[in-house]
């Protein structure tokens, strides 16, 4: 899933969560997108980091 997509559904999920809650499939549903945006970032962070490694 593209990144942003992503995001705009962890958001909807999140507002949905606050107004009138969630089923269980929906919480299972906005668990896995954290934990997919997580590895992403982790990736992120991990690709910097090799950069700033190998310039030294």
């Amino acid at each position: 899933m593209e990144i942003n997509a992503l995001i705009e559904r962890i958001n909807e999920l999140s507002r949905k969560q606050r107004s009138v809650g969630l089923e269980e499939w929906e919480q299972d549903e906005q668990e896995a997108l954290r934990q997919e945006y997580l590895g992403f970032i982790r990736g992120q962070v991990q690709e910097s980091l090799s950069q700033v490694k190998g310039t030294n």
